[in-house]
Parts: structure tokens; sequence; C-alpha cells
């Protein structure tokens, strides 16, 4: 919003302008803050899953600019009433992912409210030269997704009642998992597959790299039993939003699946890594080319 006040500072390497994961502030010749923050409602019943998953995704958004993550501040909306073990259970859940990302939680806030909602805002440091933005793919690159997509599909075949129980613990694992890259990685650009979807994420690194993103189809990674549920119209309500904001950016080359289709739009809780580089750090979904009609094109 341009009326909205901002000081200029030369330290500050990513800002808000290409809707990166997070922003980024050099402190030295040798070292940058990275920080960020996320929160969301419940995705699953169970809150010590629950709160391990807002802590992943939470520290998705370092891992997503080059970063290690360093410190964390909880973010906490609680009903009055709510149950003292759930809320417990939460914070215990949130509190062991991240021991496991090396993480160490200082502090936080909470609010009464009667949604409950829960994530942290998190700290990493990176080196100035190695800061992972969503602006740097080049013609020529891979593209890898680290994680398969259908978190979404498979959370509204749960509230309808369609969802196979293998199918959900599937989808929570994928959630739970960090997305640690290799250190050494040589990537151009990056971005972590939340909200908007593969191809919302996609529309933000071709925009800000100036180029066009190729998806290849048949070469998505998909949780088991999403494409099903995409076939059965269990598709989320953001799905839909994310198509009618993406899709006048996207040049399909040949008819696809319609399930395959919902998948490309489907909002992910805890998504991959979208990654642009010379090479593979996951499976393979499709290639950069130069700036072409639109920012999308999916064959």
């Amino acid at each position: 919003m341009p009326r909205v006040p901002r000081l200029k500072s030369d330290n500050v390497l990513v800002g808000f302008d290409t809707s990166d994961d997070a922003g980024v502030y050099q402190l030295d010749a040798t070292r940058a803050l990275v920080q960020t923050v996320d929160f969301f409602t419940p995705i699953v019943d169970d809150p010590y899953t629950f709160g391990a998953i807002a802590a992943a995704n939470s520290l998705s958004d370092i891992y997503a600019m080059g970063g290690a993550p360093l410190t964390a501040l909880s973010v906490l909306c609680w009903p009055a009433a709510g149950d003292e073990a759930d809320l417990e259970a939460i914070l215990r859940g949130g509190g062991e992912k991240m021991i496991e990302a090396g993480c160490v939680v200082i502090g936080g806030h909470s609010v009464k409210d009667e949604e409950i909602k829960f994530g942290y805002a998190v700290t990493g440091l990176v080196e100035p030269e190695r800061v992972w933005t969503n602006a740097g793919a080049q013609p020529g690159d891979w593209l890898s997704l680290t994680k398969p997509l259908g978190t979404g599909v498979i959370s509204t075949a749960v509230k309808r009642d369609l969802a196979r129980e293998a199918d959900v613990a599937g989808a929570v694992q994928s959630m739970l998992k960090l997305n640690r890259a290799p250190a050494d990685a040589q990537v151009h650009a990056c971005t972590d597959v939340t909200g908007f979807g593969l191809l919302g994420h996609a529309r933000e690194m071709a925009l800000a790299s100036q180029v066009t993103l190729e998806i290849d189809a048949a070469s998505l990674p998909l949780l088991e039993g999403a494409l099903d549920y995409a076939r059965l119209g269990a598709i989320p309500g953001g799905a839909r939003n994310n198509r009618e904001f993406v899709e006048s950016c996207v040049r399909y080359l040949r008819e696809i699946d319609p399930a395959v289709d919902a998948l490309l739009y489907d909002p992910q809780t805890s998504g991959g890594l979208l990654i642009a580089a010379p090479q593979a750090y996951g499976p393979l979904i499709g290639r950069v080319l130069p700036r072409g009609e639109r920012p999308l094109q999916v064959r």
C-alpha cells in the first residue's frame, strides 16, 4: 500500500517488493537477519500435531531464504474457556518441532479469541551473499518441488468424511517435515508453496525473475489419495480463489486431467520448496524459460 509509511534502509536486502517469503536485514559483511511470521487456525484435530505443523510451517520461510533458524516468538489466539490440556499440547508440539530445527523459543504473545490460531515469528541468520529470493530464476534452470501437493484437498476430504486414514497420515507426515535444504545448494531462486498453491507461488517467482515457468503436470509429486479426492470434488474454497487470481497468467499447452489441474491451485499447509537451480533438489516438475507471452505455462 503506497500510503503506508516506510523507512528506507540500505541494510534491507529483501523487503516486500517481490512478495518474498521473509525479510532480510544485513547486520555486517558476513551476517544478515531473516525474519518472518506465520500463524493459522487448526489444520488437524490433534492439538500436539497442530502445534508441530504450525512450527514447521513458520520455519519454512527461513529455509526458503537460505537461512538457518535462530530464535522464535509464539503467536497465540486462545478462547477464554479453552481446555488448558489442549493448549499445553499445542505449545509442546510446536516447541519440540523448534528443538528439532535447532531454534530457540524465547517468548511470545497471546490474546483471547474464540477462534484458535497459532504460529511463530521466526528469526534466522544467513550470509548476505547466500540469500535466496524468488527473483533469481534463470532460463535453463530446472524446477524442483521438495514435497508432494494435496494437503488442501485432503483436509477438505476429511471434513466431508471422504478421507482414508492412511492418506490423512501421509499428509500429516508431509506437513511435519522440515524444509531443510543443503547448505551448499546452488539455488538461483526459491519459495515455499503454501496458501496460494503451486501456481500462485510460481507466478510470484516468474514475475520477480522476469521469466516464464513451465510446469509439467505429469511430473507433479502428489500425496496419496489427493487425486482421488480431487476427482470426488473435495476442492477447498481457497483453490477456487487461487484459480480466479492466477489463471489469467497461465497458458495451457495441452488439455490435462481436471483433477490434476485442480491440484495446481490447491492451497498447501507447510508445503514444499519450489526451487529453480541448474540441478535437482527434489522431484523435477518443470523448467525455466525466457520471458514469454505469459509468466506461467503448463504442459
